[in-house]
């Protein structure tokens, strides 16, 4: 569910029409929780909308449901890179964007970070727009950013966190309508009205 909202959100920013280069390329980096198992499913979609996804994920996780997810794309002939280039000009001239699926809210422990702190040095110095997952990749989820990244497109999942007041981008999306109502009036989330059939709201 949440992968798809999050791929619907990258069609309707970067309609495939309008993209820059002529192959529809997707550079999709993904950390070894909850947030990279999204990317990995947000792939799978994106490929389904005739998209070239790419996926960078360096440290799969030994979660049963991840491992499906991964097979999932294989089977839908979505290429893995086995290292992420250090020549950040590389990755801007074959992507057309990245979607920055590495670290999310459960990213707290210090194994994790230090396993991303490289994949994050190189995503700061990219220049072609970034889409980052729930929230961006390096920010502390309610003091916001320190060292993190600047992505242009931000996908709050579920409501958004309070780092989200602090995001410079361009578009902000947020991917709730699942939630129950129960839980929505209990944190007092106020979400906004989705139109029609939509699985995404741009706030």
């Amino acid at each position: 569910m949440l992968g798809h909202t999050c791929a619907v959100a990258v069609t309707k920013v970067y309609p495939l029409s309008t993209l820059p280069k002529k192959q529809p390329t997707v550079l999709v980096i993904c950390g070894p929780e909850q947030n990279g198992a999204i990317g990995l499913v947000c792939a799978r979609h994106l490929r389904s909308y005739d998209y070239e996804p790419t996926i960078f994920y360096p440290k799969k996780s030994l979660n049963a449901l991840y491992k499906d997810f991964i097979i999932q794309c294989e089977k839908m002939d979505i290429p893995f890179l086995s290292y992420l280039p250090t020549e950040v000009q590389l990755i801007n001239d074959a992507y057309n964007m990245v979607v920055d699926a590495v670290l999310g809210v459960e990213a707290d422990s210090v194994e994790v970070r230090e396993l991303c702190a490289s994949i994050l040095g190189t995503m700061k110095q990219i220049k072609i727009p970034i889409v980052s997952l729930d929230i961006p990749s390096g920010w502390d989820v309610e003091a916001g950013n320190s060292e993190g990244i600047i992505p242009e497109v931000l996908i709050s999942l579920a409501a958004p966190k309070k780092c989200a007041l602090q995001f410079p981008g361009k578009h902000h999306f947020i991917a709730g309508r699942f939630l129950p109502y129960d839980v929505q009036k209990k944190f007092e989330l106020n979400l906004p009205e989705y139109p029609g059939i939509e699985c995404v709201v741009e706030l």
